[in-house]
């Protein structure tokens, strides 16, 4: 694993977000699909306002990091995080789920103090 940030910071002075093996096949299957380059694309990770309980995460695709972003690679997955959602995420866990339940990305936050009812927002 490798992190930078795009205006050159050591990584050993960044705050850490893991993604698991199966988190980053999937991610790499999605951005194949949508005719991405994995070598320049990455998956973005984010926390906006909204949920019941105040912030909840969101996941995109980007072309290119932006200026200011904190990179990760992992698995050969870019992961971009911009700075004010890596104070709410940092030492998070992006996770790849998959059960009778449910399906999809999942985030470990060590962080949060308590999650709404359907585990869809969080508060720090």
């Amino acid at each position: 694993m490798s992190t930078d940030s795009v205006d050159g910071g050591d990584a050993e002075t960044r705050p850490q977000i893991e993604v698991t093996e199966e988190a980053a096949e999937q991610a790499l299957d999605l951005l194949e699909s949508e005719g991405l380059d994995a070598g320049e694309a990455g998956l973005r990770l984010f926390v906006q306002q909204g949920g019941c309980a105040g912030l909840s995460y969101g996941m995109r695709f980007d072309d290119a990091p932006d200026g200011d972003d904190t990179i990760y690679n992992h698995h050969e997955l870019r992961v971009f995080v911009d700075p004010a959602s890596l104070k709410y995420i940092e030492g998070s866990i992006l996770d790849y789920e998959s059960g009778l339940q449910a399906e999809g990305f999942h985030v470990e936050n060590p962080n949060v103090v308590s999650e709404c009812g359907c585990g869809e927002s969080f508060r720090t």
